[in-house]
């Protein structure tokens, strides 16, 4: 395949989401290894490979139903299947009918491994799998197999392979321009410490890179507090950061923890202002005691824009979920996996105009892919595999009357710095 080389970004009752999990499963995830598709032409003259046969495209989810980031999880898997019910209302790709096949992992990397194994024989594509840790561990597996993969996970390590697309930019770009909205802003000044909380892992890690550097070019320093996914008590972490004396903080771990770090620091007198990464937050986190240190004290930094962003892709999306799943939070969860399935849904008719459906084909029309443009934000650049796919962030601000409990602070732009930072990380 050719390629260009270099340009290249997880996370609530376990019962509810188990009884979800059962329900998608039942409805989206039965997967037929007799029409999967072996290889070959079918009648149509479009060459076939695994996942796709005359009638049937297939593609995999490996998803968090029941882990810490079951919320997002829920999302996503019903977002993308909006887009399939849209997509077969619409005659299907390539005259073929569109199926999700949806596994729970909860977060668990051995459990995702086993889902990955069971699923990937009959499937074409990922258009979902979330979690840095456990994308990790597939990587071998993906690049082996040569299926086109959309990480719900941003760590720049996931960067350069050819089937694993990073969708906008990653946590450590995210985190630069955290320091320059906060910098703009005045909430920070040269010879500032810095806060930054954050997972063990590559998300943590890779947010952490992006902090250190912004932070070192304008002047300041950073004290890190990692913890790990199970911590939600806040309490020690909140203590150093303040005995550390912070101006501000950053977090890059899940909305629990983000709950827990806002309203332990403004019970405890710590009223910086918090610069959450994307994954960080929901707006769950809008019924709960921490709602108000959050709409006083957090900003939010993402790829996405918020689901009330006046974008009439966006408008569109909000719409028809808010139809599909009448009482359903909208979040940034639905508009991540709206958007990965409609990227998905053009590669697939991009690889059918070629006449061919085959994975290496559809991994091919992904990557020649210049301005992917959904109209959920930013355009895309998929041509450069070791790059982000973006370098644009958008700043958000928690409001818990707001569609999906957020609103635009700052449109997307790419803060200073950043060409700088990639071409150092080489």
């Amino acid at each position: 395949m050719n390629v260009t080389h270099p340009r290249p970004r997880t996370t609530r009752t376990a019962a509810l989401a188990a009884a979800l999990a059962a329900v998608l499963l039942a409805g989206t995830a039965c997967s037929s290894k007799a029409e999967s598709g072996g290889g070959g032409d079918a009648a149509d003259g479009v060459k076939a490979g695994p996942g796709v046969s005359e009638k049937h495209i297939k593609l995999g989810a490996l998803t968090d139903l029941t882990g810490p980031y079951a919320t997002l999880g829920k999302s996503i898997v019903q977002a993308q299947q909006m887009w399939a019910d849209e997509t077969n209302a619409a005659g299907g790709i390539c005259g073929r009918q569109v199926e999700i096949v949806v596994k729970d992992h909860g977060y668990d990397v051995q459990k995702a491994v086993t889902a990955y194994a069971d699923i990937s024989p009959d499937v074409v594509a990922l258009p979902q799998v979330i979690g840095s840790p456990v994308v990790a561990a597939l990587l071998d597996d993906i690049e082996r197999d040569g299926m086109l993969t959309f990480p719900q996970a941003w760590a720049a390590s996931l960067l350069g392979k050819d089937a694993v697309q990073v969708l906008g930019t990653t946590y450590d770009i995210d985190m630069i321009a955290a320091v320059d909205f906060l910098t703009r802003t005045k909430k920070i000044a040269k010879g500032d410490t810095i806060g930054h909380v954050y997972f063990e892992g590559d998300y943590g890690a890779n947010a952490l890179e992006g902090s250190e550097w912004a932070a070192e070019q304008a002047g300041m320093k950073v004290v890190g507090q990692k913890i790990k996914a199970t911590d939600t008590d806040l309490t020690a972490q909140v203590s150093a950061l303040s005995n550390a004396g912070v101006k501000a903080v950053l977090i890059s771990a899940g909305p629990a923890q983000t709950a827990s770090l806002a309203g332990v620091a403004a019970a405890r007198g710590l009223r910086v202002p918090i610069v959450s990464s994307a994954p960080g937050y929901s707006p769950q986190l809008m019924k709960t005691p921490a709602a108000p240190a959050l709409e006083a004290m957090v900003h939010v930094v993402s790829a996405a824009p918020a689901v009330s962003s006046d974008l009439p892709g966006v408008k569109k999306m909000v719409a028809s979920y808010t139809k599909k799943y009448p009482g359903e939070p909208v979040d940034s969860g639905v508009l991540s996996g709206y958007n990965a399935a409609q990227l998905i849904g053009a590669d697939l008719k991009k690889a059918c105009e070629g006449g061919n459906l085959t994975r290496e084909a559809v991994v091919k029309a992904h990557r020649s892919q210049k301005n992917a443009d959904t109209g959920l934000g930013t355009p895309q650049n998929f041509t450069f595999v070791t790059e982000p796919a973006s370098r644009s962030t958008y700043v958000l601000k928690p409001a818990a009357k707001a569609v999906g409990g957020l609103v635009g602070v700052e449109d997307a732009h790419e803060a200073p710095g950043v060409d700088a930072y990639l071409a150092a990380r080489g």
